[in-house]
């Protein structure tokens, strides 16, 4: 997928659901979101969750780091894109991402801003070709989303932490292409 394909979907919609199980991932496929990070998971029940996601019309994106029985290993990205058929991935690990580029998935790269140096780090990044969208976290810091915006060259998420209409309102008016949560009741303020 083009990223400009990937852009007009979150201009339709900003608010991407993530979900942590089972009864979060039937809520979502509900919501008018036309992405999805799967955040569970393991080898087992992960094609069924791609397939359901799938045919309600949006995309799966799987954060690599957290399903069970896979390693941080390129194998692991190409499973993924073979045999489970994931759109795309979440990862925290550079080298993933470009593996699952190199694939055509969709690549995002998470960030855990915790102080200076973690944003110093976002600031670094030399080549941010094979990244689709860079998302930070927490997301409900407007002064660094806008940073962030303004320094890297792919478009931003804020997630994390973001419970209300204002934090959504504000990642987004910060320069956030979209926002990412797990808090169901955040899928349906925009």
């Amino acid at each position: 997928m083009k990223r400009s394909e990937l852009l007009e979907k979150l201009e339709r919609f900003p608010v991407i659901t993530a979900v942590k199980n089972e009864k979060e991932l039937g809520e979502a496929l509900q919501t008018e979101s036309e992405l999805i990070f799967v955040l569970f998971g393991n080898l087992q029940t992960l094609k069924g969750f791609v397939k359901s996601i799938q045919d309600a019309g949006k995309l799966a994106i799987i954060h690599i780091d957290l399903v069970d029985g896979l390693s941080p290993k390129e194998t692991a990205v190409e499973f993924l894109s073979k045999t489970i058929g994931a759109d795309g991935i979440i990862s925290t690990k550079f080298p993933l991402l470009k593996k699952a580029k190199a694939l055509g998935l969709i690549t995002v790269q998470r960030f855990f801003l915790l102080d200076s140096l973690s944003l110093k780090k976002i600031h670094q990044q030399e080549d941010y070709r094979p990244i689709d969208l860079v998302e930070i976290l927490p997301g409900c810091m407007p002064k660094i989303i806008k940073k962030v915006c303004d320094t890297v060259l792919v478009p931003v998420i804020a997630g994390g932490l973001i419970e209300e209409k204002e934090d959504v309102l504000l990642a987004l008016k910060a320069g956030a292409a979209a926002i990412s949560s797990t808090n169901p009741d955040v899928w349906r303020l925009v």
